[in-house]
């Protein structure tokens, strides 16, 4: 049996108690202590609760294949088998077993000392720029996450056309902002977080409409579309594949507004092309969503932020938070049309 309250020092001979590291913990069994990192246990515990290596992989964002190495590590390092492995799946065995309560264990505890740290020294105010689009489906969840994490930060959330944002982040009235293309020469700190799909929204009976599931940029020259201004990152970026495809697109209204926008799409005056967050509230109001399947064709999302040694401990804080809430959002699928660009190895 091990408790984590054993947690010992790595530089020191003599067993003391010390506080929960971020990164790993180190557990005395009876006879001979072993480090034992917290990612392993999290994947011992996830491995368990799926009954498969795979899905369990799935959830963790990771390959199979370095899963089942940790793993292999964690049972040499305890010298036993911690998991039976069928063709149907995992099943723990007897010491496998015992194990996990106190695998569980660990990880609450660490969790609750890391919540604990972060919630002593995190105060300040943060201010966050993002686009209407990104706002739709970013910007509670944000906000439930912070007051989780950070309940002493105060958070300023500023929603306004991406070109503009550029601007804000540059003149410092801005700590941190989702952008969709960089300005050269600016000294920001950038982190591509996830890859938007493009749809084409309009009324089912509008003349050119298309149908189907999908539908390629060629297809949409003679489509009467409304736009923002080319202040805006999504029109930028539209103006650019129409280019690549050799064509112009029928712009016939330019709208800086979200909500107008899409009422003008609603009466039937012309179709617009937005990325799935729009896409997705567009669908519950009678609309016509459909995906533009070209490869060449979509949204990347970056988080720009000052540099850092020009951030804040809470515009730091909130920067993680942002990557960790867009990520979930994506393998939950709840950011439609978006898929999440790996983590660069560390």
């Amino acid at each position: 049996m091990f408790d984590c309250h054993g947690i010992t020092s790595h530089a020191d001979k003599a067993v003391l108690p010390q506080e929960i590291p971020g990164s790993s913990v180190t557990l005395q069994p009876d006879v001979e202590r072993q480090r034992l990192e917290l990612r392993q246990l999290r994947y011992f515990v996830k491995i368990i609760e799926h009954g498969s290596l795979g899905r369990a992989a799935l959830e963790l964002d990771v390959g199979v294949s370095a899963l089942s190495q940790q793993i292999a590590k964690l049972e040499s390092e305890l010298s036993t088998r911690l998991l039976n492995r069928t063709t149907t799946g995992v099943t723990p065995t007897s010491s496998g077993t015992a194990f996990l309560h106190h695998a569980q264990l660990c990880l609450r505890q660490a969790e609750n000392a890391i919540l604990a740290a972060h919630r002593g020294r995190m105060s300040g105010y943060v201010t966050v720029g993002m686009a209407p689009t990104t706002a739709t489906v970013l910007a509670l969840p944000l906000i439930n996450a912070m007051r989780e994490r950070y309940p002493d930060i105060q958070l300023h959330l500023v929603e306004m056309l991406s070109g503009h944002l550029a601007t804000q982040l540059n003149a410092r009235q801005i700590d941190l902002a989702i952008v969709f293309q960089l300005e050269g020469g600016k000294r920001w700190s950038v982190t591509p977080l996830l890859d938007e799909k493009l749809f084409v929204i309009s009324s089912p009976q509008l003349p050119h409409a298309p149908q189907g599931g999908r539908v390629q940029l060629a297809d949409l020259g003679q489509l009467p579309l409304v736009m923002p201004t080319a202040q805006h990152g999504l029109r930028s970026t539209l103006t650019v594949a129409f280019e690549r495809s050799g064509l112009a697109p029928n712009i016939i209204m330019e709208v800086d507004g979200l909500a107008v926008l899409m009422n003008a799409v609603r009466a039937g005056h012309a179709a617009t092309i937005q990325p799935g967050a729009a896409a997705a509230l567009s669908g519950e109001s009678g609309l016509s969503v459909v995906e533009i399947s070209d490869v060449h064709v979509g949204r990347r999302n970056l988080l720009a932020t000052l540099p850092d040694d020009e951030l804040s401990p809470a515009a730091l804080a909130a920067r993680r938070v942002i990557t960790d809430v867009a990520r979930q959002l994506v393998m939950d699928r709840q950011w439609p049309g978006a898929s999440w660009i790996e983590d660069p190895a560390p």
